[in-house]
């Protein structure tokens, strides 16, 4: 898997830069090393947040803090590593999406199961004064599936470090080639960029199925 300098090394190379980097982390003393170590970070977490990676999406309980305002039932603590957050769920969802519903019974007595009721909730993030982020809902038990920051380069997937170092070269092309040169050179990675990423985001989208079922009674009924 690639390190953070390799991934660096490769938006160096994307931009015909023949310097190559061996630490980052502190930065090494040269000018390439100096101005990755301030961009990769950048490029990395807007990059997490652009899409909800499979390996950067966990979910936990969240901790309760108060009732919250007056049109919120409920006030939970965000989690402190969220770079976004993707949904509210109650505790005893069986997915993202759905949960069965019991509809009532059959002449025999079996339960009625319909394809269930959509359940991530409403919510709002929102930032109180002493600077503590706060997950407002009214979902009791709330469980929240968000996407992590993620410092690991070994879990991130190779398209994923394909469409990083494309991005992070857009970062680098204006300080090291300078000029209308380089503004010229960070376009053109960008366009590069946007191609991988698109690559990246397919094949991400292909890890998981989900599927949202509403079935109203009288229909699951029939």
């Amino acid at each position: 898997m690639a390190s953070e300098v390799d991934i660096c090394n490769l938006a160096l190379g994307h931009l015909g830069d023949s310097a190559t980097v061996s630490s980052i982390d502190p930065p090494e003393g040269s000018a390439q090393a100096e101005h990755c170590a301030r961009f990769y970070p950048i490029a990395r977490d807007s990059l997490l947040e652009l899409h909800s990676w499979g390996f950067s999406t966990t979910r936990m309980t969240l901790a309760l803090l108060g009732s919250g305002w007056p049109e919120w039932a409920y006030c939970y603590a965000s989690p402190g590593d969220a770079v976004n957050i993707l949904s509210i769920l109650a505790g005893d969802a069986t997915d993202d999406y759905s949960v069965g519903t019991n509809y009532g019974f059959t002449q025999s007595g079996i339960p009625i199961i319909g394809s269930g009721a959509y359940t991530p909730q409403t919510f709002s993030l929102e930032t109180l004064e002493d600077g503590a982020v706060v997950i407002y809902t009214n979902q009791v038990d709330a469980v929240c599936r968000y996407n992590r920051t993620i410092t690991d380069t070994t879990t991130f997937s190779p398209l994923f470090v394909d469409a990083l170092a494309w991005y992070l070269a857009s970062y680098l092309a204006g300080p090291i080639i300078k000029g209308e040169m380089g503004a010229a050179e960070a376009k053109r990675c960008m366009t590069m960029f946007s191609a991988v990423f698109g690559r990246a985001t397919t094949s991400d989208a292909n890890d998981r199925r989900t599927q949202i079922a509403q079935n109203v009674g009288w229909i699951a009924g029939r």
